[in-house]
């Protein structure tokens, strides 16, 4: 296991009565994308600026890259690398010059000249700002994020305005980078996002993290539970469905069974059709919960509403 290059003990955060964080703990650790999801109004934003030594904490322990962010020097600074939400171009310089006037910030920055090949503007290295689309200006965004060859970087929905092929694109780069042993805090609305890029998830509701884990461990055995689906026409019509360990229900002509054993559930379905003489079940499908569908859950049973974006902005 890498060390870990953030370490958070016991950190809450009040605003007067209201208690935006509760007592968190939390380990990221080196070369890792570390994904932090959760509804509006959950805390997110207060402990990333707390590690970014942007907020200070009311009480417990912090460490990011072996320092105490709230009293991060210029050089701590420099091993970071920050991507927020709204872009912070400069409209009447080029993507060049923009790019070089960042990495001169920075004492040992990585070339210009790759970065911006890296984020894929090598042919708008010319180009004014200004005439940039918003997806391109994104794509600067990150390009200033990466220049200074941070250690650590943070990116807050770093694909917004991109069109599918540009998020696949962004996210190519972003592997690219944890590959070189850096590391990724990543907060996003879009969950097949996390799922794709996440080498684990931390789930933050009402100002506590209440799941870590790999994406696809999330959710602890509800992950586990599929859903097998069929619709019993022709000759299946007549036929009493077999018994099945689940929970079956009905949606007019179709049937569905949530269960733990769907490979065994397949099998007896198969064996019951063969019998009848059917070689194909209508509709059979098996479906398991998706990242998505767990979080959802997640923050519906802790009272809380979230939307979710699975495609690219518009």
């Amino acid at each position: 296991m890498p060390s870990p290059v953030v370490t958070i003990r016991g950190v809450s955060k009040s605003y007067g009565a209201v208690m935006a964080l509760r007592h968190v703990d939390l380990d990221i650790y080196a070369g890792e994308v570390f994904a932090l999801l959760g509804p509006n109004g959950a805390g997110k934003t207060t402990l990333v600026e707390i590690l970014e030594g942007y907020r200070g904490r009311s009480s417990g322990e912090v460490d990011v890259l072996g320092a105490d962010p709230g009293r991060g020097d210029a050089r701590w600074r420099s091993r970071l690398g920050i991507v927020l939400q709204n872009t912070t171009v400069f409209d009447f310089l080029s993507v060049e010059e923009t790019v070089v006037h960042f990495a001169g910030f920075y004492p040992s920055p990585l070339d210009s000249g790759h970065v911006i090949d890296l984020v894929g503007l090598g042919d708008k290295r010319k180009a004014r700002c200004s005439t940039l689309s918003g997806g391109q200006k994104r794509r600067v965004d990150l390009a200033l994020g990466l220049v200074g060859n941070p250690d650590l970087v943070f990116l807050d929905e770093p694909t917004t305005g991109l069109d599918p092929e540009g998020r696949r694109q962004l996210w190519d780069v972003i592997r690219s980078f944890t590959a070189l042993g850096k590391t990724v805090i990543l907060t996003t609305h879009y969950l097949d996002e996390a799922e794709a890029l996440a080498n684990r998830v931390g789930i933050i509701i009402g100002g506590e993290i209440v799941d870590i884990g790999p994406p696809d461990e999330i959710g602890g055995e509800s992950r586990f539970i599929a859903t097998v689906s069929f619709r019993p026409d022709g000759a299946l019509t007549e036929r009493a469905i077999p018994p099945l360990d689940g929970e079956l229900t009905r949606s007019g002509p179709h049937v569905s069974l949530r269960t733990a054993t769907p490979t065994a559930a397949v099998a007896t379905l198969i064996a019951w059709a063969a019998d009848a003489g059917v070689a194909e079940i209508p509709a059979l499908s098996v479906s398991h919960p998706s990242l998505e569908d767990t979080y959802l859950m997640m923050v519906a049973a802790r009272g809380g509403t979230e939307s979710t974006e699975t495609g690219a902005a518009a």
